[in-house]
């Protein structure tokens, strides 16, 4: 196999260059009239229609040397030579086998008048970097960098704050260079100053680790936030407060510092007007580095079955008492070397009223649930993470413990149906983990490399419903006081490797041996309490003691060309899987033992210095968790009943995409388009049995597939003289797959179509405008019984206008609107209005702000969501009109 695999990378490598071995070359020397060499002079190889065939630079001896590409018609071809200071010369070649020396004449020769237009360009290129000038594209109303990023041409941010360049989400943000916030990089576009951000710099292709670059290919795309020197001289920070009706109150306090050996973003928040300051948390790569560490960490098992949120932003729905402590410091100890400390704690209350209506079609009926829900849930969540990072050119080591403490207490008030219920869920979940990595450069340029990482969670669930519900499931068909169901899954999991990579001039090749262990434990019993107060198991299937052990061993084989114009990727990884799980309470002991071939390659192919075409093919083998293991009855939310009775699931996907991606940096025009397939094989299949108040599931072994297809374009564009960036995109997806309902098997397709289109202008020096259009089309149908399709169009305009009368007063009027369109409902018509006033008290560094939030006082809002066979309308109470002045002052 090992030959196999070399014989390709070298056939590749060989095709590559073949071109190149039947090219022929031109050498001469050039020299000035008393013969001494003239250096660095230019030397062209022109065609016969005076096209640039090859260029070259003299040595300090004054030789040149000339390629001609394979293929090239001789007929007319000429070399020029010119110098600074000398007149061109040019001679026709007639032989490629002789030398062509030059003697060049000096000249003195009068400079052309150069104008000056900008003297800060808008955007600069360097190689893979982008740097677009902020004070460019900034506005006189923007108070943060994030405010700024939003309107870069090319630059797209999600209403999570999640940040993409031509259509590709970026792995981190840097600050002068250093990574401070990783993927959490809400922190620093929500708090940093646009004032004190000299440039925002895109960097593509982005290697971390410098001992890797030009030798591991990498597709990432990072952001670079370079500080204006004057920033960096002292600690800066800002502050504000302010409250206003209906007892509402918004503070927030930070520092910051951005010297190059120290840099940190410290705050402290609160407020209940809406903005949900956990966001700030969010790790925009989660599942990217999950996948990499190979961890499965288990979710929460139960949950109080609430309905999501609607798709608004969260200052329009959210109650909260929110408070927010971020601590984010870094030390840069000496050249390449840098310790990091990232800490937060997160208190916060949240309501939530909904009523919600839920249709399942079936062919020959349609089960219905009507279900009022008042929630309160309280998180407490501490984070801690220390992080030792020395990256040199021949070394790099990596350390990062982490350490996070979830507890979280909800109630809810439920209804479903006419029937009413208490619900209270509890879970603490403590998760401990430390990731360490090294590399070093051997003195032939070899890297060995060594990576360890290990991770404890514990996370114990319990919630408890009262008076019990369904009694002719829980307690033959006879009242009861409460049902109680607990579980926890602690779990301890390691993965270890050694690797090598030998860099080649053309292929660099790695070699990675490891293992991994997972060992689980699955505790659970649902409980029936009596109106006696006595205790009893709610059935004999109502209780697990699953114990858990996964073992694997893993080798891969990757091969790396980073060439300038063609980058390919092939990783080949073949891994050893044994599984062991058992459980006393059912007779359960059954093993399982894989071996899996997982090739991953990807390809980009730079088709003109600003555009490219990349491929990627993806085959990936997985087996389920012990999530899917369990043969006991788990409560999961209080209408769904779940549990197993098939072996583990096995599922084999593969994906494959192209795209394509064009730019033109100077012009501000970017446009890109990609295309995938994704096939999904399986086992087995879920079995629900519902009914309109509850539903039991039960996964059982059947073969089973999922056909995914998906297309999606982004374009953007900044035109000089509109001072506009306009932007638009559009996204296609198809799903195919199967639901196994009351026993029936019902395929489903369900395609969603969604176009967006944006414009931000800047129309003066005071008045500039911002508006985005968004369309959503989904509909599903099944394949049986020729049933009806069904279909929902959700529209939604955004608009903001800005109005600066002088240079201390900012006015700022914006507007949503929302339109559904549904086939099995009446449409939906939405409106929302804000108005703001900012006077700013330049002595004082003072900023005196007013606001009015929802000024039509909309007080409910309606979410439709369709998605294969199930149909779901939220009907969610909203705070209502807003009122609110706030203080904010710069120290």
């Amino acid at each position: 196999m090992k030959q196999l695999i070399i014989a390709v990378a070298v056939g590749i490598a060989a095709l590559l260059c073949s071109g190149r071995m039947t090219a022929q070359t031109i050498k001469g020397a050039v020299t000035d009239s008393t013969g001494k060499p003239v250096a660095y002079a230019s030397a062209k190889l022109l065609s016969q229609a005076n096209l640039i065939v090859a260029f070259s630079t003299t040595d300090p001896k004054g030789n040149y040397s000339l390629s001609v590409p394979a293929g090239t018609d001789q007929n007319g071809l000429k070399v020029e030579v010119s110098s600074v200071g000398y007149k061109k010369d040019s001679k026709v070649i007639t032989s490629l086998s002789v030398p062509y020396d030059f003697k060049l004449h000096s000249s003195t020769n009068q400079l052309q008048a150069v104008t000056v237009k900008n003297t800060t360009p808008r955007l600069k290129v360097r190689g893979d970097t982008l740097a677009y000038s902020v004070a460019e594209f900034s506005a006189p109303q923007d108070r943060v960098i994030g405010d700024v990023i939003k309107r870069l041409p090319g630059v797209d941010v999600d209403a999570n704050g999640k940040i993409s360049y031509n259509g590709k989400a970026i792995s981190n943000l840097y600050i002068g260079g250093d990574n401070l916030l990783d993927d959490k990089y809400n922190i620093a576009t929500k708090t940093i100053p646009n004032g004190v951000v000299d440039k925002v710099e895109i960097m593509e292709n982005h290697q971390p680790v410098k001992m890797l670059q030009d030798k591991v290919v990498s597709d990432d795309v990072a952001i670079n936030l370079t500080i204006k020197d004057g920033a960096k001289l002292q600690m800066s920070g800002q502050g504000n407060a302010g409250g206003g009706l209906p007892g509402k109150y918004d503070g927030e306090v930070n520092s910051m510092m951005f010297k190059d050996k120290y840099k940190a973003i410290n705050y402290l928040k609160g407020n209940n007007t809406g903005v949900e300051v956990q966001n700030d948390l969010i790790s925009h790569n989660l599942s990217t580095y999950l996948t990499r560490l190979d961890n499965n960490k288990p979710d929460e098992l139960l949950s109080l079955g609430a309905a999501g949120n609607p798709n608004l932003p969260t200052n329009r729905y959210l109650f909260n008492q929110s408070a927010l402590l971020n601590l984010n410091n870094l030390v840069n100890v000496k050249k390449d070397v840098q310790v990091k400390a990232n800490v937060s704690y997160l208190r916060d209350r949240q309501l939530q009223n909904y009523t919600k209506i839920r249709e399942t079609y079936l062919p020959n009926d349609t089960i219905r649930l009507l279900e009022i829900q008042d929630n309160r849930r309280r998180p407490d969540l501490l984070h801690a993470q220390a992080t030792l990072n020395i990256n040199k050119p021949k070394y790099y080591l990596n350390n990062i413990f982490m350490s996070d403490y979830e507890h979280n207490s909800s109630y809810s008030g439920l209804n479903a149906n006419g029937v009413g219920s208490d619900q209270t869920l509890k879970n603490s979940r403590f998760d401990i983990s430390n990731e360490f990595n090294i590399m070093k450069t051997s003195g032939s340029g070899n890297i060995f490399e060594g990576y360890s990482y290990i991770d404890r969670i514990n996370n114990p669930e319990n919630r408890l419903l009262q008076p019990g519900i369904n009694q002719d499931v829980f307690n033959g068909n006879q009242p009861y006081a409460q049902l109680i169901q607990t579980a926890n899954i602690p779990t301890l999991f390691t993965n270890n490797y050694v690797s090598f990579r030998h860099p080649g001039n053309k292929v660099t090749q790695s070699y990675k041996a490891g293992f991994s262990l997972q060992s689980q434990q699955l505790r659970s019993a649902l409980s029936v309490v009596q109106n006696s107060g006595s205790t009893v198991a709610a059935s004999s299937t109502a209780a697990n003691d699953l114990d858990w052990f996964k073992s694997k061993i893993f080798t891969e084989a990757a091969y790396d060309i980073p060439g300038d114009n063609f980058k390919l990727n092939i990783r080949l990884p073949l891994s050893w899987q044994h599984i062991n799980y058992n459980d006393p309470l059912y007779a359960l002991d059954k093993s399982l033992t894989r071996v899996y071939f997982d090739p991953y390659i990807s390809a980009r192919y730079n088709t003109a210095p600003e555009q490219y075409i990349a491929a990627n093919y993806t085959l990936r083998n997985t087996i389920g968790s012990i999530t899917e293991a369990y043969r006991g009855d788990i409560l999961t939310n209080y209408r769904t009943l779940m549990a197993n009775n098939a072996d583990l699931s096995e599922r084999r996907t593969q994906n494959v995409g192209l795209g394509y991606n064009y730019r033109r940096a100077i012009k501000m025009f970017f446009w890109g388009v990609n295309a995938s397939y994704s096939h999904v094989n399986m086992n087995n299949i879920t079995s629900g049995v519902i009914t309109d108040n509850f539903q039991r599931q039960i996964v059982l072994p059947y073969a089973n597939e999922m056909n995914t297809w998906m297309v999606n374009g982004s374009i953007s564009k900044y035109v000089y003289s509109l001072h506009t960036t306009f932007g638009a995109g559009y996204s296609w997806q198809s799903t195919k797959l199967n639901q196994f309902l009351n026993g029936q098997l019902l395929p489903y397709t369900t395609n969603a179509n969604s176009a967006n289109g944006s414009a931000e202008t800047k129309i003066s020096n005071r008045v500039n405008t911002s508006y985005r259009i968004t369309a959503t089309h989904t509909n599903s149908r099944s394949s049986v019984n020729n049933a009806a399709s069904a279909g929902i169009l959700q529209l939604q305009h955004q608009l903001a206008i800005n109005y600066n009368p002088s240079n201390n007063l900012f006015l700022k009027l914006s507007g949503d609107h929302y339109y559904t369109d549904q086939a099995i409902g009446n449409d939906l018509n939405y409106s929302f209005a804000d108005l703001s006033a900012r006077y700013k008290i330049n002595s004082a560094k003072t900023d005196i702000e007013l606001n009015v939030l929802n000024m039509l006082n909309t007080k409910d809002y309606s979410a439709p969501y369709l998605t294969a066979n199930n149909f779901t309308n939220s009907v969610y109470r909203l705070p209502g009109r807003m009122v609110t002045m706030k203080v904010s002052f710069t120290f």
